[in-house]
């Protein structure tokens, strides 16, 4: 494959940067401070890092104006380091191109309708009036079930599963392994005994979406898992049945969301986050790692559940003082009432 390069002026051009060096100077990739090259770019978004500016090797910095003041080397001076390299890593992006076809080996029943521009992989399954729109990438080995739909633009990676009845919009990408509509975890006890639910729902993916690799999507009981326009998932994430993200809110990885549950616009959840089912979550809500959320929240702002680590032996201490908690209240409270007399 032939390198990818550019000079400083044509990067500064691409993101309306201030150039502060030499212009014809040529970038071949990208890399972090410590291990920049000096044909390659790198960033400082992250003032842990600052300490590191002086000693790196990188060809040119992605700086602000603040850290380009005490800075000597090539830079390009913009407003958000991080956004800027968030849009020169797709320069550089060096991921195989599909082209447009059908490859032999696809299995494609004779009722689903795939778009002449659409790229389908070695051995795909496509399931009977399922829709592929334009320009859509299937990677290899990938299942869409009946009447399941993908709109134009979409990039599915190897061995993802699409059920039956999911309906995916425009711009979505999906990591290889994720799972996309099977059945929720429904089940009614008789006696004793579990009888099974079916379930009856379907998938709603909105536009611009990403899933992770291996995270599952269950189908609704009876109406639809709804997913929000510029959602991001993370890897490893498990949704249940009926549950309701809204627009541009990211989750990452080893979230679980229990079934029903609604989260609001613009939130985040940390990693390992759990969700019990029935609750909501308003607008603009970030949830720290690890938190167990165990009622709605309806107030945006920071929340936080989960103890921060500490050495083993204090940790024993202080989970021992956790259970003579409750003893300690009473007694307070009856040292209070004397107290008061």
């Amino acid at each position: 494959m032939k390198p990818l390069q550019f000079t400083l002026a044509q990067l500064a051009e691409i993101l309306g940067a201030e150039l502060r060096g030499d212009a014809q100077k040529v970038i071949v990739g990208l890399a972090t401070l410590q291990d920049a090259t000096t044909d390659q770019l790198s960033f400082l978004s992250n003032g842990h890092y600052r300490k590191l500016l002086e000693h790196t090797q990188a060809g040119v910095m992605l700086l602000s104006s603040t850290d380009a003041a005490n800075y000597s080397g090539n830079c390009l001076v913009v407003a958000d380091p991080y956004l800027a390299y968030a849009k020169l890593s797709h320069y550089f992006d060096r991921t195989p191109k599909q082209v447009a076809g059908i490859h032999p080996s696809a299995i494609i029943a004779e009722s689903a309708l795939i778009d002449s521009t659409a790229s389908i992989g070695p051995g795909v399954v496509i399931e009977e009036q399922a829709v592929i729109g334009p320009n859509v990438i299937i990677g290899a080995h990938c299942f869409i079930g009946a009447r399941s739909r993908i709109a134009e633009n979409g990039r599915l990676l190897a061995r993802v599963t699409l059920y039956h009845d999911v309906t995916v919009g425009q711009r979505v990408v999906i990591q290889s392994g994720a799972v996309i509509g099977g059945e929720g975890f429904g089940f009614a006890n008789h006696q004793g005994v579990w009888h099974k639910i079916a379930q009856i729902g379907g998938v709603t993916i909105g536009d611009d979406v990403e899933i992770g690799a291996n995270t599952t999507i269950d189908r609704g009981a009876l109406s639809d898992t709804l997913i929000g326009n510029g959602v991001k998932l993370d890897n490893q994430i498990q949704i249940a049945h009926n549950v309701q993200i809204g627009d541009h809110t990211a989750i990452a990885a080893c979230v679980g969301i229990s079934g029903s549950a609604k989260i609001g616009r613009n939130c985040m959840l940390a990693g390992g986050v759990g969700l019990v089912g029935h609750i909501e979550i308003c607008d603009g809500v970030f949830i720290t790692g690890m938190t167990m959320v165990t009622h709605s929240i309806t107030e945006p702002g920071a929340y936080s559940s989960g103890t921060a680590m500490q050495p083993a032996s204090d940790w024993k201490k202080n989970a021992v003082r956790f259970r003579q908690l409750d003893d300690i209240a009473k007694r307070v409270r009856v040292l209070e009432k004397h107290t008061q007399k």
